[in-house]
């Protein structure tokens, strides 16, 4: 099941067991069982540590367990979990295994502290780079507290399930039976929700800081930047992001990072929260900004959602950018349900219907042609004469048997049946006909808007909602500075926020030993 290479760096994995474990597999007589029992043998064959049972009477097969013999487990896999999951494994069998986490043992404690009884299942595509930060975050919880259990469940194999469940998006996660979460969410996030008392603790400690230097409003790339170049100059530097990495977790495929030939946006994004934490950086995640002003003081006031203020000298302001909504009747109401944004996530569960990809730039080409190669037919809409995308990934589109291209289609309605998508209608800009295209899904893929709503009325923003900076990051506010995809900067990329990060840090830090900000 697994070649050499892969057998020999999980042996070196299971080398730091350091309690047995065991696995317990549910199978039946389907090739997908076949193709489970073959790797459940290969990682027994690897450790003396790790037996395998297939006396398992779990009702989803194929499916297995990881435990400790003579308990009862609470990690269990439904399915094959190797893609993107194969990580979420191996850190299963270790921390069964007792190998330590990579987690501050604060967070630790807190999990081993939560009380009650938390059942969580979690729908999964395996080509989903979201999906095993769920898994992960929630199987850790289940080897730390005896009352929490996980399962993963992989949407295409349990189809019917997914059908019954009407999932259409994943991760999808349920605790206890019922809806808890969908999408991306950090172990911080879950304990949050699920720990009531966290967030007020939290708030208390951050209200209750000392004034920043630097502080930053964001954790993208831009925000990222900006706090290693502020830290580097010795000041008290803050971060306070919504979520740590930003839109570079939605995004897979990186290819055009300077020296660096291909990478994805979560290993980006770790990338960046690491070099950040190598500085004296203090980092506030899972924390939303609401309001800036200026004090009489003479420092800027940020605060936030939990009702928590922070003080600073100086504001970087980097709060980048989501997805533009189509804002038509039925998006919203469809969304999850038919209406999707990740091509990559979501994609799966759309195997073999019909799906409609909104926007012919380069995201939405690119999710066109993933898209091709797992259902039965897209249609691609563009809202111009012609796509807007590279030369050589339209050349690739219109060579796909099974992908329609429309151009000048201006999208007006989704439709459905009150519980998915079963459509949508469009208007042909050149006619001003209206037609209507029988479809299961729809891949929104038609550019950003920045998240500044939260500053309207503060500081000066575009007609677009950007904020408005010069050539060295300056708001219209003192002490205030901006950078990345939630500015005027034209072309919104990676490398160009950082770069903007770092101007504006420098920025920031020039401001700070002009002026005469008192502490």
């Amino acid at each position: 099941m697994l070649d050499a290479a892969i057998k020999g760096q999980l042996k070196a994995y299971l080398e730091r067991l350091q309690q047995p474990i065991e696995l317990v597999a549910s199978l039946d007589d389907s090739t997908k069982s076949q193709e489970l029992h073959a790797l459940l043998e290969d990682i027994d064959q690897l450790s003396d540590k790790v037996a395998i049972r297939l006396d398992g009477h779990d009702a989803r097969r194929p499916s297995f367990t990881v435990g400790r013999p003579g308990e009862s487990a609470r990690i269990r896999f439904a399915g094959i979990p190797l893609g993107h999951e194969f990580t979420s494994l191996v850190l299963a069998l270790l921390q069964t295994g007792g190998h330590p986490p990579k987690v501050e043992a604060a967070t630790i404690e807190q999990i081993r502290a939560i009380s009650g009884s938390f059942r969580f299942e979690t729908f999964i595509s395996l080509s989903c780079h979201n999906c095993p930060d769920v898994i992960q975050a929630l199987n850790l919880m289940a080897v730390l507290n005896p009352g929490i259990s996980s399962t993963m469940i992989d949407g295409a194999v349990f189809q019917k399930e997914v059908e019954e469940r009407q999932i259409m998006a994943v991760p999808t996660i349920y605790l206890n039976g019922e809806p808890f979460g969908q999408g991306r969410m950090t172990l911080e996030e879950i304990i949050a929700r699920i720990d009531t008392g966290a967030a007020a603790r939290e708030a208390e400690k951050i209200a209750a800081k000392a004034a920043f230097d630097v502080l930053v409003v964001g954790g993208g790339p831009a925000g990222a930047a900006a706090a290693i170049y502020a830290a580097r100059k010795g000041v008290r530097t803050g971060v306070v992001a919504e979520r740590f990495g930003g839109q570079v977790l939605d995004t897979l495929a990186i290819e055009n990072f300077i020296s660096v030939k291909e990478t994805d946006g979560p290993k980006l994004a770790a990338g960046l929260e690491q070099h950040v934490r190598d500085y004296e950086v203090d980092i506030m995640n899972l924390q939303r900004a609401e309001a800036l002003s200026s004090c009489p003081d003479g420092l800027t006031e940020v605060r936030l959602a939990s009702g928590a203020t922070l003080k600073s000298k100086t504001v970087i302001l980097s709060t980048g950018a989501r997805w533009r909504n189509m804002n038509v009747p039925g998006e919203q109401e469809y969304k999850a349900r038919g209406v999707a944004y990740c091509p990559h996530c979501d994609g799966p569960l759309f195997k073999g219907k019909r799906v409609a990809v909104i926007g012919g730039g380069n995201s939405g080409v690119e999710a066109a042609i993933d898209l091709a190669g797992i259902v039965a037919h897209v249609t691609l809409l563009e809202f111009d004469p012609a796509l807007r995308a590279d030369a050589v990934l339209q050349s690739k589109l219109r060579s796909l048997p099974n992908v329609t291209i429309i151009t000048q289609a201006q999208t007006t309605e989704v439709t459905g049946d009150g519980e998915k998508v079963n459509g949508l209608v469009y208007k042909d800009r050149a006619s001003g006909e209206k037609h209507t295209i029988e479809l299961e899904g729809i891949f929104v893929q038609i550019g950003l808007l920045p998240n500044t709503d939260w500053l309207k009325g503060t500081l000066n923003l575009s007609p677009r909602g950007e904020i408005e900076v010069d050539s060295r990051g300056q708001t219209s506010m003192p002490g205030v500075f901006a950078a990345g995809d939630c500015t005027t900067v034209p072309y919104k990329q990676i490398i160009i926020a950082m770069g903007e990060g770092a101007k504006a840090s420098l920025s920031a830090f020039d401001y700070l030993i002009r002026s005469s900000v008192p502490e």
